[in-house]
């Protein structure tokens, strides 16, 4: 396994793979790898024969008072994952490999990146955007695999790769859960003991309103309160919790009538976690 530190060496590997007629996978993440980031390695390795995951923090993404100084890093962890997984190449730049000190281009989509993190979030789907279009340009996959769990970032990608001609196919590989039903993720680290108990309220609300619609219910409105009551009764701050067709990402009311997005943020204390489930 190859851990490739600049955009040009990474390029000409890519390069080197396709003209012996490898095709390639891509997992970008922010590192901290955990079972998530895996099974979608697994899905790009079924696709591609060489697979490369990106570790990159990326700054872009975050706001100002957000937690891109405490995010959780653990490279030599994450290399080890990489190397169990046979992934062929890890491409781990630093920030000034990937902007400039004189860094000026930006990415945006206009659609999809509004509503839920993108109103919460001001400017965080244009960093998205942008990192991804370079780490993209940088790895040139054939397909790039993403995780359902950060389903608005998936969306976007996807609507970006077909309005931008991108040569490559997006795949959104499932969410992976932990036992008790919280979705797995970086952020879960920072969570405290009681408020890591608490969080599994957000995946029991989703699956509640999930049952229901099984079960025939449409109403908007009560398929947002059976996710809302119980993260309420847990102590979790709720940023929102919506229900948006999937196409477009705009509210569903009164009833759902085509395939849609509930999806939730939430806070324990100061961890803001994410979660969805998909209807129709």
């Amino acid at each position: 396994m190859r851990i490739v530190r600049t955009i040009s060496e990474m390029q000409a590997l890519s390069r080197r793979w396709r003209g012996a007629g490898d095709p390639i996978g891509f997992v970008p993440t922010m590192g901290y790898l955990h079972e998530g980031h895996l099974s979608l390695v697994r899905i790009a390795r079924r696709r591609a024969s060489a697979v490369v995951v990106s570790i990159f923090v990326n700054p872009t993404q975050f706001g100002p008072n957000e937690d891109f100084d405490s995010y959780p890093r653990d490279f030599e962890r994450d290399e080890a994952l990489c190397r169990r997984e046979g992934v062929r190449a890890v491409f781990y730049p630093d920030a000034e490999e990937m902007y400039p000190p004189d860094y000026s281009t930006w990415v945006t989509e206009e659609q999809l990146s509004g509503p839920l993190c993108g109103r919460s979030r001001p400017g965080h789907f244009r960093g998205v955007c942008t990192v991804v279009t370079k780490l993209f340009l940088a790895v040139c996959p054939d397909v790039a695999v993403f995780g359902q769990k950060d389903a608005q970032q998936a969306l976007v990608i996807q609507r970006m790769v077909r309005d931008l001609n991108f040569p490559l196919q997006v795949v959104i590989g499932p969410i992976v859960r932990e036992a008790d039903g919280l979705a797995m993720s970086s952020r879960n680290k920072h969570l405290e003991a009681a408020e890591r108990r608490a969080a599994t309220a957000v995946f029991k609300g989703l699956q509640a309103a999930l049952e229901a619609f099984r079960s025939g219910e449409r109403r908007t409105d009560s398929l947002v309160q059976l996710v809302r009551a119980p993260i309420k009764a847990s102590g979790g701050r709720i940023d929102y919790v919506e229900l948006v067709s999937r196409e477009r990402l705009e509210p569903m009311s009164p009833e759902v009538t085509a395939p849609a997005l509930l999806a939730a943020a939430v806070f324990y204390g100061k961890t803001r976690l994410i979660d969805n489930v998909f209807l129709g």
